[in-house]
């Protein structure tokens, strides 16, 4: 009885430098989000009303940071510089920012949520196109760590006490996902290795129209979602 060969070791997507530069590219654009998210979230816990909400705030700060130095450390691994990976994204994650800087303690609240929500539902997406230790790394990255519940206690409360306040933070979020949108757009426009991990990934094939209507689909309906939760129209 003769033994069945073994299996094939799967190829190594990263033996083709497109891919590597899309990798490179992706790792750079959440790194950079990441570092952005800390800085702002840092900044918006001077609003802060109580000294527990400056706290909480800082926590969310914190957490955003500590998810920066995996994604540096892969990039280093494929021999990229951090810093030179960030760079191509400064431009165009500064002025999303710049254009949707919130006026006060709720608009920071929302925008931490909602914004940065769509933003890692964006990435996840392009991430499922990759090879499964880059996307499990990408996916931690972007993982919540519980913050959000405290985002949504503290503006249903405040809607529920000024219900006028909840008609100003549903337009106010209605902006940030078209901001948000075009943001993406911007990027992946920019960069042609992002908008080639759409065409085709390593282990599955590439999005065709259909599935990228679909996926803007999905990435409206949990905006929907969060919206939802904290109590605003979408």
């Amino acid at each position: 009885m003769t033994e069945s060969p073994a299996p094939a070791a799967p190829a190594d997507p990263f033996k083709d430098s497109g891919y590597r530069e899309a990798v490179v590219d992706l790792l750079g654009v959440i790194a950079y989000g990441e570092l952005s998210a800390f800085e702002r979230l840092a900044e918006d816990a001077a609003m802060a009303p109580t000294l527990e909400d400056k706290v909480a705030m800082s926590r969310m700060a914190s957490a955003e940071f500590g998810h920066l130095e995996p994604l540096q450390d892969r990039l280093t691994e494929l021999g990229a510089d951090p810093a030179e990976a960030m760079k191509p994204f400064v431009a165009a994650i500064d002025g999303f920012h710049d254009h949707t800087a919130p006026a006060d303690w709720y608009e920071g609240l929302v925008k931490a949520y909602v914004g940065d929500g769509l933003a890692a539902d964006f990435y996840r997406e392009v991430a499922a196109q990759l090879d499964p230790a880059t996307r499990d790394l990408i996916i931690a990255s972007l993982a919540d760590v519980g913050h959000s519940e405290f985002v949504v206690e503290r503006v249903r409360a405040a809607i529920a006490a000024d219900p006028r306040l909840g008609g100003r933070l549903a337009l106010w979020a209605r902006r940030l996902m078209g901001e948000a949108l075009s943001q993406a757009q911007r990027v992946a426009a920019e960069r042609d290795s992002l908008a080639d991990l759409l065409a085709g990934g390593v282990d599955r094939p590439g999005l065709d129209l259909a599935a990228i209507g679909k996926m803007f689909s999905r990435l409206t309906e949990r905006h929907t979602e969060r919206m939802g939760r904290l109590g605003l129209d979408a």
